[in-house]
């Protein structure tokens, strides 16, 4: 029995000793394990702290290159340009070769279902159609404008120091009394009337045979940029033929670099982007169009001066949101006035009503809430635009304005559904706000809810006075 118990007692004390042995063994494996991590930690970071100061150093470098940079940007642009050119056509084109294909590929599968390859013969047809009504189109807006604009340039050139004159003579009969504010402005018209007559004269002839010597020069360019314009056709073709297998191999790499949430995010703004800027630029390109030939109708049965001179001018600046209106109609009126100062006066009138109608009417009927901007959004992103890059700035200002407004209020929003907010901005009015423990309260619901709980209270009160 004691012998018994002496085994008892060593078996446990060996399984005491194998217990304490594993136990010093999880034990020394997790301290492994915990400053395996914290070494791996300290890496990370470490690495991090390096590709950031590299970065700051090689952006401090950069800026000190900035010029060499922008050189080679330019130099790279330059070789580029027959691919931007493709590229630019190809997303123009690309609503019309859509649309084409709504239509054909069903025709085909209802009348001809044994043809095989029916995407690739509508999409063919596609191309083909969109290319031959844009060169028709570029064909015929050249052949209508180069004339006119041609004859009304030279007739401003030669009509205009004369009829500065006339306006003088006019003027100078209306205020013929010898007052100090009649002698001021006659003189300031007059020294303004010498002016424009002296630049006409000497600058601008100067101008004009600096063109003449650099004749060769600019033919040779603009020969280069009409082959680049060619090639550019040749290159949209192709990339509307692969559109689907460039987009897929798209977002395989964006999958393959990023990760699934993150994916998902860029393609979702880069969907958006495509949209604001599809519709924006497509849309006012249409809307110009249509005010430029309507202005040319309206001043043609008004009988205007520099008719297709003035027409294209509004046409073109109509493209610039906002700002874009007043830049044309200035100078058009300007020209219209020397001429006639009552057509001028009809000119100004004119414009002024067929910009309410493009404002109002046919603008949004075509661009709808296609950027989702308000006014002063829009006032706003044209002036930064356009005061950091000029016309292009001005040109596509808002669109780009448009994706960072959607990308911040995306990301407010997600923000805001983590923290369990509402993310409707009228929440955010008078009538509601967060407390300190993260919880939205809106104060006529608060109202409500101490109405009936002190209706509660009063009916409890009276049901114990009852009793």
């Amino acid at each position: 029995m004691s012998e018994y118990r002496q085994d008892e007692h060593t078996t446990a004390k060996e399984a005491s000793k194998t217990h304490t042995d594993q136990s010093y063994r999880h034990n020394s494996w997790e301290e492994h394990e915990k400053r395996r991590y914290s070494f791996k930690e300290q890496a990370i970071k470490s690495m991090t702290m390096f590709f950031v100061v590299a970065a700051c150093i090689l952006f401090y470098f950069a800026l000190l290159r900035l010029g060499q940079i922008s050189s080679v940007f330019k130099q790279f642009l330059a070789v580029a340009k027959p691919i931007i050119y493709g590229l630019a056509i190809a997303y123009l084109l690309n609503p019309i070769v859509k649309w084409i294909d709504r239509r054909m590929i069903p025709l085909l599968e209802k009348h001809c279902p044994k043809l095989k390859k029916k995407k690739q013969i509508s999409r063919g047809v596609g191309i083909f159609v969109s290319v031959i009504l844009m060169l028709a189109l570029i064909t015929t807006l050249l052949n209508m404008m180069i004339p006119e604009l041609y004859g009304s340039i030279r007739d401003m050139i030669f009509n205009v120091p004369s009829q500065m004159n006339r306006f003088i003579h006019e003027f100078s009969k209306m205020h013929s009394s010898d007052s100090t504010v009649g002698k001021m402005l006659e003189s300031i018209v007059e020294e303004a009337s010498d002016f424009v007559q002296n630049w006409m004269k000497t600058d601008l002839m100067e101008k004009v045979n600096l063109w003449m010597t650099q004749l060769t020069v600019g033919m040779i360019q603009m020969v280069r940029e009409v082959f680049n314009f060619i090639i550019g056709i040749i290159v949209s073709i192709y990339v509307l033929f692969s559109k689907e297998k460039f987009q897929k191999q798209t977002k395989k790499l964006i999958y393959a670099v990023f990760r699934p949430g993150q994916a998902n995010m860029i393609l979702q703004i880069g969907g958006k982007s495509n949209e604001i800027f599809g519709g924006f630029i497509i849309g006012k390109i249409i809307d110009s169009l249509i005010i430029g030939v309507i202005c040319f109708i309206g001043l043609s049965i008004l009988n205007m001066p520099y008719t297709m001179l003035v027409s294209v001018i509004v046409g073109v600046t109509n493209v610039i949101p906002f700002f874009g209106p007043y830049i044309g109609a200035i100078p058009s009126a300007i020209l219209i006035l020397l001429a006639d100062p009552l057509k001028g006066l009809y000119f100004i009138i004119f414009v002024i009503a067929l910009q309410q109608f493009d404002g109002n009417v046919l603008g949004p009927k075509i661009l709808g809430n296609s950027t989702g901007l308000s006014s002063f959004w829009v006032v706003f992103s044209i002036l930064i635009a356009g005061g950091l890059f000029g016309i292009p700035g001005m040109l596509f200002g808002v669109p780009t304005f448009a994706v960072i407004y959607y990308i911040v209020n995306m990301l407010v929003n997600s923000i805001l559904k983590k923290k369990e907010l509402p993310t409707d901005t009228e929440c955010y009015g008078k009538n509601g706000y967060v407390d300190s423990e993260g919880i939205y309260i809106q104060k006529e619901k608060q109202e409500e809810i101490k109405e009936i709980q002190e209706e509660k209270g009063d009916k409890d009160n009276a049901d114990s006075s009852t009793k």
